[in-house]
């Protein structure tokens, strides 16, 4: 049965006032990984300050390991859910997870009126919010974090075409589509979804994320990022190892784990680069924060890149940062000026990148200050909550 729980005039100031959302995400900090959906549970504290009443449901699927909720973050219920594994999982897990949490909404809405819902990614959350929507009268607003839009290349084949007629669903019943840039907008309307779009860009803790004075005689390249294909990790050892000889002092930490560790290792190895090349795995936020403040220059040259929030920490940190053109953070870097843009992979680009920052420490802090600057301007958690809690508001209105 479909109801319609439409909240009177007094209901819809209140709502204004201090508007209830209840947060649906498959991306929130878990006990012994605070970075992991950093970019979700961030916010909701300054999100929090401006009035706003958070509630959030972190859902995983059932055959996942069973997870607890992080304390730093705001707290979470964790509900994990029947899905079926595999490509078709994915179209059909939002079906699952909404008959799965229906009831505990239900009752929430009940106890306090949810006023709004923001789902993160179309599926399966999405998915889950529109048919939540449809059952008891709740707008709905998805965030896109990727460029991968709807789910095409995740799933594959049959499911990834399937995925995307669910996905172009959601996006048409949601009251509004948030997108984490232009980049990533221009790939939710390539797919012919007729939806209202609003660009939030993320944010950054400029307090965690500050600079401070590089240790002397001291030269990292610094990367962070999961060791997958598309982040181009390989290539930025190609370009360390093309340029060593020149900066014998130099060394490179890499940040994050995957697949391609143990390839990443022999290559290294292969490169005569093991000795100056450490894979430091998975780092909590504060960790993360240090080893910004200490390296010399950051780079990702990823070639798949909805934003990247690693950049804008970096930037935060007053460093110098290399990322790739055609990528959500060409909207952010200004090449030359507040960082270094080269071709996604471009191997002799990303050397010459290297070669005119190490040789050039004044053009490094220039660009470092000029980061800092760009993030405060725009990019801190407190521009990113200001700009959702305005929205939250005129879409529960």
């Amino acid at each position: 049965m479909i109801t319609n729980l439409r909240m009177p005039v007094e209901g819809h100031a209140r709502a204004q006032q201090s508007p209830h959302l209840l947060t649906l995400t498959p991306f929130y900090p878990v006990r012994n990984d605070d970075a992991q959906g950093c970019f979700v549970a961030e916010p909701l504290r300054w999100v929090e300050r401006m009035g706003v009443v958070n509630t959030v449901i972190a859902v995983r699927p059932f055959y996942y390991s069973r997870v607890r909720a992080n304390e730093s973050a705001v707290p979470a219920r964790w509900s994990h859910f029947f899905s079926l594994p595999g490509g078709f999982g994915l179209p059909t897990a939002g079906a699952f997870l909404y008959a799965h949490i229906l009831r505990q909404v239900r009752a929430l809405h009940r106890a306090r009126p949810v006023h709004l819902i923001h789902a993160h990614a179309p599926l399966p959350c999405g998915h889950a919010a529109a048919l939540l929507s449809r059952e008891l009268g709740i707008p709905f607003v998805v965030t896109v974090h990727g460029l991968d839009a709807f789910s095409i290349k995740q799933a594959g084949g049959r499911a990834g075409q399937w995925c995307k007629r669910v996905a172009r669903w959601v996006y048409g019943s949601a009251r509004e589509v948030i997108c984490i840039s232009e980049k990533v907008r221009e790939q939710v309307l390539e797919g012919g979804a007729t939806v209202r779009t609003a660009v939030v860009h993320n944010g950054v803790d400029s307090q965690v994320f500050s600079p401070r004075e590089e240790p002397r005689g001291a030269e990292v390249l610094l990367s962070v990022g999961n060791l997958i294909p598309i982040k181009g990790h390989e290539l930025l050892l190609r370009a360390f190892g093309a340029i060593q000889h020149r900066f014998p002092g130099l060394s490179c930490e890499i940040i994050g784990d995957g697949p391609e560790r143990s390839r990443l290792s022999g290559l290294a190895a292969e490169l005569n680069l093991a000795g100056k090349t450490r894979f430091l795995g998975r780092r909590n936020r504060a960790q993360v924060a240090e080893a910004m403040q200490g390296c010399t220059i950051f780079a990702l040259p990823s070639e798949y890149e909805g934003l990247g929030c690693v950049y804008l920490e970096a930037m935060s940190a007053g460093k110098p940062v290399i990322g790739c053109r055609g990528q959500g953070i060409e909207e952010v870097i200004r090449h030359g000026v507040n960082g270094w843009l080269v071709e996604p992979r471009d191997l002799q680009g990303l050397t010459d990148a290297l070669n005119e920052l190490l040789e050039n420490p004044q053009r490094r802090q220039q660009m470092g200050e000029a980061a800092r600057r760009t993030i405060l301007g725009g990019f801190t958690l407190a521009h990113q909550a200001e700009r959702l809690a305005r929205l939250y508001r005129e879409c529960a209105a």
